[in-house]
């Protein structure tokens, strides 16, 4: 699980029957210091209707997702299940 920003919409007008419906949305990780990380943008389901901006919770292994969606076929690996209104760290 990590946070992530939220940098995009993805839209796919031909997909995987288990994801019609579903809204995904790219997102970039992010360090505590609230910039991004090095890694690459990810793909995510959303879950918890999330926007372009907004700072998230993301679960990225492919058995939690299928458990958020009681899927076992699912073709997914990560999930936003929250909206982050903040982190407080002791430093």
């Amino acid at each position: 699980m990590y946070l992530a920003r939220v940098v995009g919409d993805v839209v796919s007008t031909h997909k995987n029957d288990r994801l019609v419906g579903k809204k995904l949305l790219l997102v970039k990780k992010l360090t505590l210091d609230d910039e991004f990380d090095d890694s690459v943008e990810v793909i995510a389901l959303d879950v918890v209707s999330a926007g372009v901006g907004d700072k998230v919770l993301v679960v990225q292994e492919g058995s939690s997702a299928r458990t958020i969606f009681n899927d076992q076929k699912i073709p997914v690996q990560a999930v936003i299940v929250g909206v982050v209104d903040r982190v407080d760290i002791e430093r």
